[in-house]
């Protein structure tokens, strides 16, 4: 279904349990409607002390590890806000099309530019600030809902 790379570890705590919850129900229900089993990828948060070098060799980093020719998805308060029905579709005629998807997540300081210039699409939950632990789960409870819109389950509700 997609590949998430994200910068940073998330560590024991809520929100690692939240996001294993939605990952771990996903995985069967991608396989189920002929996607790829989804992969996360986490990469080390830079070092450098100023945020906009930070931002740079993570986006270095993160690009790197984006497969060729994946349809890139990055999440930024700056992208397009969706529907859940709307994201679903588009998931569906990415598969359809055989494109490989790359749901990509930045560090504290967020993304840097060439990860936005890079991106197919730049996606949005919201004009808020939200954390990058947070914006991880928001992205796994999406492909969740995402892949129980498409195959019918109940769980997303209009």
């Amino acid at each position: 279904m997609v590949t998430l790379l994200a910068v940073g570890r998330l560590k024991a705590g809520p929100e690692r349990d939240l996001f294993d919850r939605y990952w771990t129900r996903l995985k069967p229900l991608a396989g189920g409607l002929g996607f790829p089993e989804p992969r996360l990828i986490e990469l080390r948060e830079s070092s450098a002390r100023q945020p906009a070098q930070r931002k740079t060799e993570e986006a270095k980093a993160l690009l790197e590890r984006v497969d060729t020719g994946s349809f890139v998805i990055a999440l930024d308060e700056r992208g397009k806000a969706l529907t859940t029905p709307d994201f679903s579709s588009r998931l569906a005629d990415l598969k359809d099309s055989g494109r490989v998807i790359a749901c990509v997540v930045g560090g504290p300081d967020g993304l840097d530019a060439s990860v936005r210039q890079r991106a197919d699409m730049t996606l949005s939950f919201g004009a808020m600030t939200i954390p990058h632990q947070i914006v991880r789960v928001l992205v796994a409870e999406q492909l969740y809902r995402c892949a129980t819109v498409l195959s019918g389950h109940p769980y997303h509700r209009v």
